[in-house]
């Protein structure tokens, strides 16, 4: 298992059955779970929620995080490795959001860049792919500032909390790219 995941601003450590109010509570910032392109843990879910992640990790396919606040440690919000394949060493990063509060700021690129650091650094991944719903701009655009490649769009992949057919767009960063994408990271967190 992995440490938590320190940058300079924020951590992510592995999510805990202990950690539903503050989840929910990350959450509530912008009424997350109303969002119709992703999957956001509410009072009502939340414990179903993190069941669904723990059984990932016991399974050895799933690594959830929560991302806090170094200083304080607040929790605002949820990631996690998902789709690991030792392998064919790759993995997903995905089921990622952030409290309303914290979006377009740093948190989502450290957080990125933390994870692509251990995924290709640690994990010794050649592949890490993201997916987003098709509708979801903000998220497409977040993954493309990454350095991320968009690969193409795989019709009817889900079928959301709704019932609507989701399509999503897949992006990847591979092995030979990641020395560039993190320079880049690097730079973007510096400044």
């Amino acid at each position: 298992m992995p440490l938590p995941l320190i940058g300079s601003r924020i951590q992510l450590r592995l999510l805990q059955e202990s950690d539903a109010a503050a989840l929910v509570a990350a959450a509530s910032d912008g009424e997350l779970w109303n969002l119709p392109f992703t999957v956001v843990p509410s009072a009502l879910t939340v414990d179903t929620y993190i069941e669904t992640a723990l059984n990932g990790c016991r399974a050895s396919t799933v690594l959830p995080f929560v991302t806090e606040m170094k200083a304080s440690g607040q929790v605002i919000g949820c990631t996690r490795f998902w789709k690991i394949d030792g392998n064919n060493r790759k993995a997903e990063i995905g089921h990622t959001w952030i409290a309303a509060s914290w979006q377009r700021s740093f948190v989502n690129t450290e957080a990125k860049y933390l994870m692509l650091r251990y995924a290709f650094e640690e994990l010794h991944c050649v592949r890490v792919q993201f997916q987003t719903d098709e509708i979801n701009d903000k998220s497409r655009a977040a993954i493309l500032r990454l350095g991320a490649k968009q690969e193409g769009i795989i019709r009817n992949e889900r079928i959301m909390q709704d019932g609507r057919k989701r399509n999503s767009v897949r992006f990847s960063i591979i092995d030979d790219e990641w020395a560039a994408v993190k320079m880049n990271l690097e730079a973007r967190l510096q400044a």
